[in-house]
């Protein structure tokens, strides 16, 4: 198979790919890569502990009911999460550990054969690529003098995708009949969410193994269709810029981008669809806002790193000042390192409101009111954090700095 994703196969179709799916070490390495996500157990409460105990019959039992054609997924759970600095929710899939196992496999023997092909401004969900290689790409274009950004937004893409139009992409590579009726299946899979159980007629839900690769099945002609017309667009499955160097390129570059989602079945979210000069205003994307040159972490980012630190530093909390710093610390490494490209002053501002947060707590056990403020930075100045061991997030970055090659 690797040799003829090298040589290509005659006529770029792919007619025999079952057996591979099934094959036990498939199998078995997709339950690797399962087990080393973890997740929660779907609508049958099967563990990923649950499932190891039993992990050779389980595994030859779904060889042979994928072999002969007996197999059918369960039922996706459905719960619903929040949605990063919004009261919103976001609904979540969580297939059977057991449904994850053959997901990954097909997404094994299938990925390859699209890989190939994928347009290179595409970056996510992809082997070997990262949110940074697209925000890296973004500053790149924006210092190259690209001044206007069409910042779009697909409207609940993951539900609304057109289960015909994505096999018939599919089908222009793979023509093994088992395994386009193994996606179709995972596409028409039930939803279950406590209540009430539907079969969805759009869309690929959010949790499942296979859905990111579909989605960029779906999109790669877009992609393709604005290389072509010589538009830089930069893409991260759902979320994507196009640069451009006046308002005239950015309006045909939305006309453009327009005409092929009302085409495709898809829709442009016509309040957060918008073009923005970057002298003027900024703009989001993965996680960061970007205005000229500069770039700092989005309101959202910010407000869900700050909730995180609240749960960890309340001032009721019994643990002791060194257990907490050492939460701290893990969530703050973490932070820093994603958005370690930031203005200086996010990070000052960063380290002020953490430390007051900290001495909140000592002002507390000391039988004071209130939150920390005044003689306080005195009592507890900021060495005293830096002794107990506070990931300093300005010192960090000076030192990012230094050793940019920048």
């Amino acid at each position: 198979m690797l040799t003829a994703l090298e040589q290509g196969v005659k006529g770029g179709v792919w007619f025999s790919l079952m057996d591979k799916v099934f094959a036990e070490q498939t199998l078995f390495w997709a339950w690797v890569q399962v087990a080393r996500n973890q997740g929660a157990a779907g609508v049958d409460h099967v563990t990923i502990d649950d499932f190891a105990r039993q992990l050779a019959s389980k595994l030859k039992r779904l060889t042979k009911t994928l072999q002969d054609g007996t197999y059918r997924p369960q039922d996706v759970k459905r719960v619903w999460i929040p949605k990063p600095g919004s009261r919103e929710q976001r609904p979540l899939g969580i297939p059977t550990v057991r449904d994850r196992v053959v997901q990954t496999a097909l997404r094994y023997v299938i990925e390859p054969i699209f890989e190939r092909d994928f347009a290179e401004h595409s970056y996510g969900f992809r082997p070997g690529r990262s949110c940074k290689d697209a925000l890296r790409r973004v500053d790149q274009l924006l210092k190259a003098g690209y001044r206007y950004v069409v910042d779009a937004d697909l409207k609940s893409y993951f539900d609304t995708i057109p289960h015909d139009r994505l096999m018939d992409r599919i089908r222009e590579k793979i023509r093994d009949g088992r395994v386009l009726a193994l996606i179709e299946m995972f596409l028409q899979q039930g939803v279950f969410d406590g209540l009430s159980r539907w079969t969805p007629e759009t869309g690929s839900p959010q949790g499942a193994v296979i859905s990111p690769l579909l989605s960029n099945i779906y999109l790669d002609p877009l992609d393709h269709l604005m290389a072509a017309e010589g538009f830089e667009m930069v893409r991260y499955a759902d979320d994507f810029v196009i640069l451009c160097r006046t308002a005239e390129q950015a309006e045909a570059a939305l006309a453009l981008v327009q005409a092929w989602t009302d085409e495709n079945g898809l829709q442009l979210h016509p309040e957060k669809t918008r073009i923005v000069d970057v002298e003027a205003e900024s703009f989001d994307f993965l996680g960061y806002s970007f205005r000229r040159e500069y770039r700092w972490p989005r309101k959202k980012s910010l407000q869900k790193l700050k909730a995180t630190l609240r749960q960890k530093t309340k001032r009721t909390s019994g643990r002791s000042l060194q257990c907490i710093i050492a939460d701290v610390n893990r969530t703050l490494r973490g932070w820093f390192e994603y958005f370690k490209h930031s203005r200086r002053r996010v990070f000052t501002r960063l380290d002020r409101w953490i430390r007051m947060r900290l001495r909140s707590i000592l002002r507390k056990r000391s039988g004071r009111r209130g939150r920390g403020r005044g003689w306080d930075h005195h009592r507890w100045p900021n060495s005293f954090f830096a002794a107990h061991g506070l990931f300093n997030l300005t010192a960090a970055h000076v030192a990012a700095c230094q050793s940019s090659p920048r």
